[in-house]
This record gives structure tokens, C-alpha cells and sequence, in this order.
């Protein structure tokens, strides 16, 4: 009995990887897509970048202000 359900765990999780596997065929669709969401991307790290930028600037700048009153 323990060998008929190890065979059938195995079956089960060998077909369930084959269902799994991937697609060689990329649509157009998908390209087009893949193309826009790496554009968005890069506009957001660009966005995100120039805040953090900002941010750093102005508590370094904060820093600077305290250690000048402090003196």
C-alpha cells in the first residue's frame, strides 16, 4: 500500500510540473506588453529616484541645521 501511494505522489507531481511548463511562443501581444511595462518601470524608478534624492537632500540639510544650532 505504501508503494502504490509513493507511485501515485510521484505521478501526481509529475504531472502537475508538465502543466506547469513553459510556453516557447511569445505572442505579439505579450511582447508589445512586455515593452510597456518595462517603459512604466523605468518611469517609476526614475520618479521614485529623484524623490529619494529629494528626501535625502532636505535631512541632510536638517542635519546641518541641527549641528549648527547645536555649535
Amino acid at each position: 500500500m505504501k508503494k502504490f501511494t509513493s507511485i501515485l505522489a510521484v505521478a501526481t507531481v509529475v504531472v502537475a510540473l508538465a502543466s506547469c511548463g513553459s510556453k516557447t511562443a511569445e505572442t505579439t501581444e505579450t511582447a508589445v506588453d512586455s515593452t510597456a511595462t518595462t517603459e512604466m518601470t523605468e518611469t517609476v524608478v526614475e520618479t521614485v529616484d529623484t524623490a529619494a534624492t529629494a528626501v535625502v537632500d532636505t535631512a541632510a540639510a536638517a542635519v546641518e541645521a541641527a549641528v549648527e544650532a547645536a555649535h
